[in-house]
């Protein structure tokens, strides 16, 4: 007797769990677009076979009596899938819009009623006997049914699509309330704030920035050893010397001077007049010390 009991207790709890499931919102929803999807593809396949039993009824309309295989003929062929090709455009969009439960235009519909229109005059034109052919019921039944069978699917679609959309929507209406709705929220105590006056910031001092040096950090060029009157004299009396042991006559000129010993046109008269003193001035001057005197250093 108690495991009978307890066998019934674990089914009954399963069975709980199961209606829980069935039950939840989220795995109606899946159904539904399960279902959504079988329920389009039926729709779609039965719209392109309409269409397509339609096209050959609808090049013979065309052709008009046009020779097999002339260009008329061929030609003939393209009007069923222009209209085809305009209603699927608008059928598409429309199976969007009726998942979301939005309407289409007017200009939309007057689209589809006018292809579905023109499809079903240019389908059953001969049966009625419009043309050279006589007129036939079983004709125009036969071929009534594609075109009013495409009408039929196209407008019970959207339709469909909405009573399904209305299904989740409902079920999620309907189904158990938000875990957030039924567990209370506690607050915790929170204790005051307390505002204590923030510590002024110290001064900071500001870093003069060194800057680079110019030149961008090359070394400079080696200073050269600065040149005294007395160096200048002596190398003018050197090349006078040298120049005149060759036999040449030379006119010491502050030129001159300047060209065997590089010095400044300033200095290059000094020289010049060092040279034309006496032999005695000259020679005192090579015995001079190098040392700088004051008065007598020049730069180059």
């Amino acid at each position: 007797m108690n495991a009978a009991v307890e066998r019934l207790a674990e089914q009954a709890a399963d069975a709980a769990r199961v209606r829980a499931l069935t039950t939840d919102p989220d795995v109606i929803a899946l159904r539904v677009e399960r279902v959504r999807a079988q329920v389009d593809g039926l729709l779609w396949a039965g719209i392109v076979l309409g269409l397509a039993f339609t096209m050959v009824n609808v090049q013979s309309f065309a052709a008009a009596g046009a020779p097999t295989w002339s260009a008329a003929w061929w030609v003939a062929w393209l009007l069923d899938p222009m209209v085809s090709l305009v209603l699927l455009a608008v059928l598409r969009a429309e199976q969007v819009t009726a998942r979301y439960q939005v309407a289409l235009p007017t200009w939309a519909r007057r689209t589809k009623w006018l292809t579905f229109a023109a499809t079903y005059v240019m389908n059953t034109w001969t049966s009625w006997g419009l043309g050279d052919a006589p007129f036939s019921a079983a004709g125009v039944v036969l071929h009534s049914v594609p075109p009013l069978v495409v009408f039929a699917t196209a407008e019970t679609g959207p339709v469909l699509r909405d009573r399904l959309t209305e299904a989740v929507h409902r079920a999620v209406a309907a189904g158990p309330a938000s875990t957030a709705e039924q567990t209370p929220v506690v607050h915790d105590p929170v204790e005051p704030d307390v505002h204590e006056p923030a510590a002024e910031p110290a001064a900071r001092i500001a870093e003069t920035p060194v800057r680079a040096p110019r030149g961008g950090g090359r070394r400079k060029a080696a200073a050269r050893p600065r040149r005294l009157l007395a160096d200048y004299v002596r190398a003018a009396s050197e090349a006078l010397d040298s120049a005149r042991d060759a036999g040449e006559q030379v006119d010491v000129t502050p030129a001159w001077c300047r060209q065997v010993t590089g010095c400044s046109a300033g200095t290059s008269v000094k020289v010049a007049a060092a040279l034309r003193a006496a032999p005695a001035s000259i020679d005192s001057a090579r015995s001079r010390d190098r040392r700088p005197v004051a008065g007598e250093e020049v730069a180059a």
